[in-house]
C-alpha cells in the first residue's frame, strides 16, 4: 500500500508550436488504500495520465510520487506498481498458472514453492483455481478478466493502475464484475487508480472521481459531492444519466429570464448570480415536478415565488423503474424529467411541471464555474454515504 501524489504533472506530445497539450498541471493526492477513478470522455487524458504513473509515458513537467520517492526517472519495473489493461494482455501460449507467474520470475526472486502459493492462493481469491491448467483460448471474456487481475495482484505491488479493465465485456458481466472488483479491492486495501469514460463505472465504484476534459483537471471529489456539488457546467453535464438540464438566461434584479421562462431566485441564490449578465439555469430530471393533472399549483416554495411551468410531453422512454420524459415548456425550453415507471404519461399530454429552487444550480456562461449549487449540506451527504 501506498500513497500516491501527481504534482503539477503535465504531458506534451511533440515539439514547437505544432505539440499537443494532452495533460495539463493535473494536481491529485491519492491517499494510502484508496480507490479513485480517473473518468471524463475519449481523449481528455485519462489514459495518457494512467500511463505516466506507471512509467510508460515520460512526463513533460511536473512529478509524480509513490510513497515520497519520486518516479519521474524510474522504468515501470522499478515502480513496484502493477498494471490491468484493457485488452488483458494474455500469453496465449501459456496456462493461467504461467501467466499468473511470469511477472514474478522476471521481477522478484521468490523460489518456485512461494510463487506457486501466491498463484494458488490469488486463483482462490478470484475463484479462477479450476482454470489454472488452461490456456487463454478456452476461456471466456470474464474468466480472460479474472486471470488479468490475478497476474496484478500476485505482485502484492504498492498500488494497482486499471485502464477501462471491463469495457470489452457485456452489460451484465460488466456490472458483475464492477462488484467484484469493488469487494476485492476492499479486502486487497491497495491504492488503486482506475480509469474509465463510463460515468456509471466512476459513479458506483470510486472512492473519489477525478474529472478530465481536454486535459485540464475539473474536480476531485466523492461522487456524490461530484453529482450535487459540480465545480462548472461540464462536470454537471457529464456526471449523470440522463444528464442535467441546461436553460440560457439572463439575469433580470432577482430573477432569470429565457424565452417563454421567468425564474425569480432566492435572497442566497439571486446574491451569487448579482455580478453576472448571463448565467446557464442547471436541473436535474429527476428533480423537476411532473403533475399530470394539467393544472398549476401556483408557488410551491409558499414565498410568493412561481416556479410552476406549462409543458406538453414530447416523448415518453419508459425504462421500466422509471420514465424519461422529453417535455417542452410552453414558448420555452424543452426539458427532460424523471419519473416513477409505474406513472402513466403518454405523448401529447398537456402538464404542469415545478422546478423547485431548493435543486438548482447555476453556473457562470462564461467560464462555466459554479456559481450556486443545490441546498445540500455536509451532513446530509455524509447520511448519503451511510
Amino acid at each position: 500500500m501506498a500513497q500516491l501524489e501527481l504534482d503539477s504533472v503535465t504531458k506534451r506530445f511533440g515539439e514547437g508550436d505544432g505539440s499537443i497539450l494532452a495533460v495539463d498541471d493535473v494536481n491529485i493526492d491519492i491517499a494510502d488504500g484508496e480507490f479513485l477513478v480517473l473518468v471524463g470522455p475519449s481523449g481528455c487524458g485519462k489514459s495518457t495520465t494512467l500511463r505516466m504513473i506507471a512509467g510508460l509515458e515520460s512526463i513533460t513537467d511536473g512529478e509524480i510520487r509513490l510513497d515520497g520517492q519520486r518516479m519521474n526517472e524510474r522504468g515501470p519495473a522499478e515502480r513496484d506498481i502493477a498494471m490491468v489493461f484493457q485488452s488483458y494482455a494474455l500469453y496465449p501460449h501459456m496456462t493461467v498458472r504461467e501467466n499468473m507467474r511470469f511477472g514474478l520470475e522476471e521481477s522478484t526472486d521468490l523460489d518456485a514453492a512461494e510463487m506457486d502459493d501466491r498463484v494458488e492462493h490469488t486463483a482462490d481469491l478470484l475463484d479462477i483455481t479450476e482454470l489454472l491448467d488452461r490456456k487463454p483460448g478456452a476461456l471466456s471474456g470474464g474468466q480472460q478478466q479474472r486471470v488479468a487481475l490475478g497476474r496484478a495482484i500476485v505482485r502484492e505491488p504498492k498500488a494497482f493502475l486499471m485502464d477501462e479493465p471491463l469495457s470489452n465485456l457485456d452489460a451484465k458481466l460488466r456490472s458483475q464484475m464492477r462488484t467484484e472488483l469493488q469487494q476485492l479491492q476492499a479486502d486487497l486495501d491497495t491504492t488503486t487508480v482506475y480509469v474509465t469514460h463510463d460515468q456509471t463505472e466512476a459513479m458506483t465504484m470510486g472512492d473519489r472521481i477525478a474529472i478530465l476534459d481536454a486535459g485540464e483537471l475539473q474536480q476531485v471529489a466523492t461522487p456524490l459531492e461530484a453529482y450535487h456539488r459540480p465545480a462548472n457546467r461540464f462536470v454537471a453535464g457529464f456526471i449523470g444519466e440522463p444528464s442535467m438540464n441546461f436553460i440560457d438566461c439572463e439575469v433580470e434584479g432577482d430573477a432569470l429570464v429565457a424565452e417563454g421562462l421567468r425564474y425569480p431566485l432566492a435572497d442566497e441564490a439571486a446574491a451569487a448570480v448579482a455580478e453576472s449578465v448571463t448565467v446557464t439555469l442547471g436541473i436535474r430530471p429527476e428533480d423537476i415536478v411532473v403533475d399530470v393533472d394539467g393544472t398549476p399549483d401556483g408557488a410551491p416554495d409558499g414565498d410568493g415565488r412561481d416556479h410552476t411551468f406549462l409543458a406538453t410531453v414530447d416523448v415518453v422512454e419508459p425504462m421500466g423503474d422509471e420514465n424519461v420524459v422529453h417535455l417542452s415548456v410552453e414558448e420555452g425550453p424543452g426539458l427532460i424529467a424523471t419519473v416513477d415507471g409505474l406513472r402513466q404519461i403518454d405523448a401529447g399530454t398537456a402538464i404542469t411541471v415545478t422546478i423547485p429552487e431548493d435543486a438548482i444550480h447555476v453556473f457562470d456562461d462564461a467560464s462555466g464555474e459554479a456559481l450556486h449549487s443545490r441546498s445540500l449540506d455536509d451532513a446530509e451527504l455524509d447520511d448519503a454515504r451511510v
